[in-house]
């Protein structure tokens, strides 16, 4: 919170000498001289988001595999995932605080806990929709379980999965806005710093809005990439 308030105490200082700033507008003039300020808030984001993410994905791929696999595990992991993204923001940053301290840490593990639901539903459900048809025939052709899974049913339930990372993302971005109550920095520290200033609520809101659409296109041609066959399909 001192970081915070340093923060907003340089941005109430550069608010001086044109009635725009001093009536809280959106002053596009004040907007080019201080897009500076928000560099190193848009890296911690972006850091914050990708990370989160990915963590994500690393721990919930392998429990939807297993839930697959033993499906008595669905119903317990499904609750633990879903505890997990019911507990409020703050809160689990302000839970984590006496056991990880302030920081980057912090704010990840809360971050990766609510992407664990989504994923982990949308890599589960992805896998239940192949067809039958589809692992009969790679069963006819020889392959291994191992070897279906991952040569016949991974790539068809691609789309699901993907599906799932978007929402993930997008939802990232939006929650780590508050990654700052963690002392781990990101855009909603100086979204935060002076929220009653039309211009910093525009550019820091803006970036977040650019960068979940960003990472979400990204994802999108990711998928359309590993997916040729869809586009062939829709084509046809």
């Amino acid at each position: 919170m001192i970081a915070v308030l340093a923060q907003a105490d340089g941005f109430f200082r550069d608010r001086s000498g044109s009635s725009c700033v001093e009536n809280n507008g959106v002053c596009p003039g004040w907007i080019a001289d201080h897009l500076d300020r928000y560099v190193d808030p848009f890296l911690q984001h972006v850091w914050l988001v990708v990370a989160s993410v990915t963590l994500g994905l690393l721990i919930a791929f392998p429990l939807a595999v297993l839930a697959y696999r033993r499906r008595w595990l669905i119903a317990p992991i499904a609750n633990v995932t879903g505890i997990l993204y019911t507990i409020p923001s703050v809160a689990a940053f302000f839970l984590l605080l006496p056991i990880t301290g302030r920081g980057p840490l912090t704010a990840i593990i809360a971050l990766t806990a609510y992407t664990l639901l989504i994923l982990f539903r949308n890599v589960l459900e992805g896998l239940d929709a192949v067809p039958e048809e589809a692992r009969d025939a790679g069963r006819g052709m020889g392959l291994t379980e191992r070897q279906l899974l991952w040569r016949v049913e991974l790539p068809l339930a691609l789309p699901a999965i993907m599906a799932g990372l978007r929402i993930a993302t997008t939802t990232t971005v939006g929650l780590a806005a508050l990654a700052f109550f963690a002392g781990a920095g990101g855009l909603g520290e100086p979204l935060e710093a002076d929220k009653a200033f039309k211009s910093n609520v525009l550019v820091a809101g803006g970036l977040c809005v650019l960068l979940a659409t960003f990472l979400d296109v990204v994802i999108l041609l990711a998928q359309r990439w590993m997916t040729p066959w869809t586009r062939a399909r829709a084509a046809a």
